[in-house]
């Protein structure tokens, strides 16, 4: 029980940290470093060319911004599924981060001109869309910043208490009121707002809008990197900084308007940033599946076998002829059970001491397994020096015939036994019974058949075998 419940909380404990908490090492590094000078290497090469017209293809916009919007959400889901688990309130603050950038991403997507209205809907004007999309790449570093800094915290997580829908109810709601006013500040608000563009072109007040969403971006990096350890989603968030920063860059500071290089390069390098995170979850969560399964596989294991001699336990037992018991009801079949009882072994323990006690156990436990030879049977300890051997589908005489194995293969042991002056060495004493099962018979007549077989067995000068055969 001790080993299940340690084994159990390894398990919440992996679940809990998972992906946020453990520490990267060198060459965990190295990917997140190769995309990061990869996109740093594109953004050089089409830096000069920004400017470059292109062909205007305005379903580019929904195609993008509804794959972006998709994979936020679906990132945002899965960290707020981590921030339930580990009761973080930074995951639950990223995963608000993503959560907002999903619902500005489809009202910009919305307002957007040329694709549901002429103007775009939500009664944008011509600087709506523009500074939606700045609202947007601002927003999310502020989120990452607050992330860094309650993951920073010595107490990151709820302790004690769990996060409730009602709360996560309160935080989603909060997140998408966010991003409905700084839409509704972008559209009704729109005259309060400085001009950025004009007839698809940027002004020169865009430069100064785009170097505060820079800043933004550059913020959230540093406190990202003045981390005391950074985990490997820590490390991915800064190759999304870094894109996004290359994405306003492109978007919006080296190119001259709308459908040109810079504008489509800049949206690529959004959706590769949205991309990210998401796949680091994916990954992280089937690493944690195929854990968990093999993790429940072992706490399964360790629920079934005793832990000293290695053998089925007596709750396997129970459960097993549970099993049997109600299948041989259905086709009437035959189920023997064997009592098996390790003769004066509280005198072994006396003389020679309970660790050679114990290794008596599971020497004996070892030989009553290699005894039998079915996949079917079982052999399980019942408790103290006592052993069970299930055997379906056995009648009486092949049952009898498998303790008589038993009894000859423990004698074979030869483990000295000066306490039992009878033997020179340890016996055991078997105690069979068989049954037709049938309805209204109980599965306690059984057992105690067997129980008082093996009495017998040991009232006849132990060392043998002893048979009761139960009658309809």
């Amino acid at each position: 029980m001790a080993a299940e419940q340690s084994l159990m909380s390894e398990l919440i404990d992996e679940q809990a940290d998972s992906p946020r908490s453990h520490p990267v090492n060198r060459g965990t590094r190295l990917l997140p470093a190769a995309v990061a000078l990869l996109s740093m290497l594109v953004f050089v090469v089409a830096a000069p060319f920004a400017k470059m017209p292109l062909p205007q293809v305005p379903a580019f916009i929904p195609v993008y911004e509804s794959a972006l919007i998709l994979n936020d959400l679906i990132t945002s889901v899965l960290l707020f599924g981590q921030c339930v688990i580990a009761r973080s309130r930074a995951l639950g603050a990223l995963a608000s981060g993503y959560l907002y950038t999903s619902a500005i991403a489809l009202l910009h997507m919305l307002s957007f001109p040329g694709l549901f209205s002429p103007t775009g809907l939500l009664n944008a004007g011509p600087q709506s869309t523009a500074w939606i999309y700045m609202f947007w790449h601002a927003g999310f570093p502020l989120f990452v910043i607050a992330y860094a800094l309650l993951k920073d915290k010595k107490q990151s997580r709820t302790m004690g208490n769990t996060v409730g829908s009602g709360g996560l109810v309160f935080v989603v709601g909060t997140v998408l009121c966010l991003a409905a006013g700084m839409v509704g500040l972008a559209t009704a608000g729109e005259r309060l707002l400085p001009e950025i563009i004009l007839n698809n072109h940027y002004t020169p007040t865009m430069r100064w809008v785009a170097g505060s969403t820079w800043g933004f971006c550059l913020l959230a990096f540093a406190v990202l990197y003045r981390q005391r350890w950074r985990s490997t989603i820590d490390l991915w968030l800064m190759v999304v900084l870094c894109v996004w920063i290359c994405d306003v860059a492109l978007s919006a500071v080296f190119n001259g308007g709308r459908y040109d290089l810079g504008f489509y390069i800049g949206r690529f390098y959004g959706m590769c940033a949205a991309s990210f995170v998401l796949l680091l979850l994916l990954v992280e969560n089937t690493f944690l599946h195929s854990r968990l399964a093999a993790a429940l596989d072992e706490l399964k294991r360790l629920a079934t076998t005793d832990p000293l001699t290695g053998v089925a336990n007596r709750r396997a037992f129970d459960a097993a002829l549970t099993a049997h018991w109600q299948r041989g009801v259905k086709d009437r079949s035959t189920l023997s059970l064997l009592m098996i009882d390790i003769d004066f072994f509280k005198r072994f323990n006396d003389r020679y001491g309970h660790v050679e006690g114990d290794r008596c156990l599971v020497l004996v436990a070892e030989c009553l397994a290699r005894t039998v030879r079915r996949g079917s049977d079982l052999v399980a300890r019942y408790g103290g020096e006592e052993f069970v051997a299930l055997l379906p589908e056995t009648d009486a005489e092949s049952a009898v015939h498998v303790g008589q194995r038993m009894c000859d293969a423990v004698a074979a042991l030869a483990i000295p036994n000066a306490g039992s002056p009878p033997m020179p060495s340890v016996t055991i004493s078997v105690g069979v019974a068989s049954r037709i099962i049938e309805t209204g018979v109980e599965m306690t007549d059984l057992t105690k058949a067997a129980d008082h077989a093996l009495y017998l067995a040991k009232a006849a000068g132990r060392g043998r075998v002893e048979e009761a055969v139960l009658t309809a």
